[in-house]
């Protein structure tokens, strides 16, 4: 059987592992990419240079055409059609597909989104399933329909997330999960024995959009609860404190299971009760939040320990808490 032809739509690096298997020998027997359609060069930096994405310079690099529409009208239809493809694969575009580009490949229009889906629709799963404290997650391949990541599900990858795992450490296993999840799904796909059922939408969630906003901190929730927070929202937007009139990013966190509490006076949320080898530790409403990464203004992410030989943090400090918006919903977010 030839390999299927293929049409890649994606902006972010997440998917290079899938792609450098895709154009691997043992990729090649299962497909072959004949074009790549991503976000056109977008400014980057503070100087605002127009950079190509990662997905662009790999494509280029290997001497593949590459379509970068502002929007996907009739016409990019027409340059998809023109490969006569097999399979559009898509892993976070940043595009919505009419459907009419959906049904144009011969098999249809699958979609990796990252997370095990019916949970985490949305634009932010890697991060949300982090900051809920999931301790697993995944990839699934589905079939686009227009119905925000509502398709109906062919199979998936789980990943396990650990205690110390950020968003962007999710994000590697992730992007390595993808090649097994592809791998078993395209020689099924191509003899039409890959099935897709229906996912249970009565029991889908949804996660929206991050911003900057959303790096705030609450120090009557649990030291668990913000340990997942911190991690789930690095490397963007990255929690922050307010220290000694300083702002402080966060980089990682977990709870101080074995710290020996300081008289109540000193216990009460918000208050910097120490710090051990392994980070600066704050009282929460349950537990003992430490603080394992932080990082100055104008200065690099560092070790806790390292951080507070430059900058000590005296014990009882106050650290202001703020309200923490809600990640996750029952029901699609407002559209901002």
């Amino acid at each position: 059987m030839s390999p299927l032809r293929l049409v890649f739509l994606g902006s972010d690096t997440i998917a290079l592992p899938l792609l450098d298997w895709l154009v691997s020998a043992a990729g090649r027997v299962h497909a072959e990419v004949v074009a790549v359609f991503t976000q056109p060069d977008r400014p980057v930096g503070r100087g605002q240079k127009i950079t190509p994405n990662g997905i662009k310079t790999w494509a280029l690099a290997r001497g593949l055409p590459v379509f970068q529409p502002e929007k996907v009208t009739d016409d990019v239809r027409g340059q998809l059609a023109a490969f006569a493809p097999d399979v559009s694969l898509v892993m976070a575009y940043g595009h919505i597909l009419r459907d009419a580009f959906i049904t144009t490949p011969r098999l249809g229009t699958l979609n990796l989104h990252t997370s095990l889906l019916p949970k985490y629709r949305g634009a932010s799963p890697i991060q949300t399933a982090v900051a809920n404290g999931d301790r697993e997650t995944g990839v699934t391949l589905m079939r686009i329909v227009r119905e925000l990541d509502a398709g109906p599900l062919a199979d998936g990858e789980r990943v396990a997330v650990g205690a110390l795992d950020t968003a962007l450490a999710i994000e590697a296993k992730l992007a390595a999960a993808c090649v097994p999840l592809v791998a078993r799904c395209l020689p099924r796909l191509a003899t039409g024995e890959l099935p897709f059922i229906e996912q249970n939408h009565v029991t889908a969630t949804f996660c929206r959009r991050l911003k900057k906003d959303d790096g705030v901190l609450d120090f009557s929730e649990p030291a668990t609860v913000l340990a997942a927070r911190i991690n789930g929202l690095f490397p963007w937007p990255t929690c922050s404190l307010l220290l000694l009139d300083q702002t402080v990013k966060i980089g990682l966190a977990d709870v101080a299971e074995n710290f020996v509490s300081a008289p109540a006076s000193k216990t009460t949320p918000g208050v910097i009760v120490g710090a051990d080898p392994d980070g600066l530790l704050i009282a929460t409403t349950e537990g003992i939040l430490r603080l394992r990464q932080l990082q100055r203004p104008g200065g690099r992410m560092l070790p806790a320990g390292e951080f507070l030989r430059g900058f000590p943090v005296p014990v009882g400090t106050i650290v202001t808490s703020h309200p923490m918006p809600p990640l996750l919903s029952p029901i699609p977010f407002p559209r901002r």
